[in-house]
C-alpha cells in the first residue's frame, strides 16, 4: 500500500495484492525481493528476514504500528476493565490526537510538530510502561501487552524522525478488509492461479477506488482500449491518469 496524502506527497495512492497459499515467510521475501527501504507493517514473524542487516539489495527498515500495540491494551481495558491498560490507551490516544492535527502537512512540518509535542509524550510513556512492567507479572495479559510495545520501541518511535511515516499501517489494513469480508462469502479461490488472478483484480479495483475512480467504468473503458493501445503509453491508462483524461474530455 502506498499513500502519500498524509504528508502531502506527490505520489498517487495505490495498492497491490499478492497471493500465497500459506503464511510462510518465504512468500513476502519473494514478493519484496527487490525492495529496500522503509516498510510499515504489523509484527508478523514472516517479515523478520527482510529486516536483517546483511540482506540484499539492502535491509528493509521496519516501522511498527501503534494501532496493533494499542489494540492489545484496548481489549484488556474493554473486556477485563484493567486499569493499567485503560491508562495506556489514554496515553496512546493523546499521540493519535496530535497526528490528526498534522495530517496532510509536509514532512518537515510533521517532524517539527512531533519533536515538540509527541516526543515528550513518548518519553513519558516509555518510562511509565517500564514502571508498570515492574509491578505486574510478565506472564500476565497486561505484562505481555506492555512487553509487546517495549520490545518494538525503536520501531514504534521511528515515525518521530521521518515525516513520511504514519503511526499505523491502517491504510493497508483497510484495503485488506475487503478480502477478509469477501472470503466469508466465496471461501475459496479455486486454485493457486485463481488466487493470483484474484490478487491482480483486487489490486486494480482497490487502486481505482483510492483515486476516486469508479472501478467498473474504468475497467470497461480500459479493457475496450487495450487491444489497439500502444504498450509504451500504457501508463496513461492507470487510474490517476485516466481520471485526468476523462476530466479533460
Amino acid at each position: 500500500m502506498r499513500d502519500d496524502r498524509p504528508f502531502a506527497g506527490p505520489g498517487p495512492p495505490a495498492a497491490v495484492f499478492f497471493y500465497s497459499r500459506d503464511r510462510r515467510g518465504e512468500h513476502p521475501e519473494q514478493h519484496l525481493a527487490g525492495f529496500a527501504g522503509l516498510m510499515q507493517a504489523d509484527a508478523y514473524a514472516g517479515f523478520n528476514r527482510l529486516y536483517e542487516a546483511g540482506r540484499k539489495p539492502g535491509p528493509v527498515i521496519e516501522a511498527a504500528c501503534w494501532a496493533h500495540a494499542r489494540r492489545k491494551f484496548f481489549d484488556l481495558a474493554r473486556i477485563n476493565k484493567a486499569p493499567i491498560a485503560s491508562e495506556a490507551v489514554q496515553h496512546i490516544d493523546a499521540l493519535f490526537a496530535i497526528e490528526r492535527e498534522i495530517n496532510g502537512l509536509a514532512p518537515p512540518q510533521r517532524v517539527a510538530a512531533r519533536s515538540e509535542r509527541n516526543q515528550p509524550l513518548i518519553i513519558a510513556l516509555e518510562a511509565w510502561l517500564r514502571e508498570q512492567l515492574g509491578r505486574v507479572s510478565k506472564n500476565s495479559e497486561t505484562g505481555m501487552a506492555i512487553d509487546y510495545s517495549l520490545k518494538r520501541w525503536t520501531e514504534l518511535t521511528r515515525f518521530l524522525s521521518d515525516g513520511r511515516l504514519c503511526m499505523t499501517n491502517n491504510a493497508a489494513e483497510r484495503e485488506l478488509r475487503a478480502v477478509a469480508v469477501g472470503r466469508r462469502n466465496w471461501t475459496f479461490a479455486g486454485s493457486d492461479e485463481g488466487g493470483r488472478r484474484a490478487a491482480a483484480l483486487y489490486s486494480l479495483i482497490a487502486t481505482a477506488k483510492l483515486n476516486d475512480v469508479d472501478p467498473q467504468a474504468w475497467l470497461a473503458d480500459v479493457l475496450g482500449r487495450l487491444p489497439d493501445y500502444p504498450a509504451r503509453r500504457i501508463g496513461g491508462l492507470l487510474p490517476w491518469n485516466w481520471s485526468e483524461r476523462r476530466a479533460a474530455a
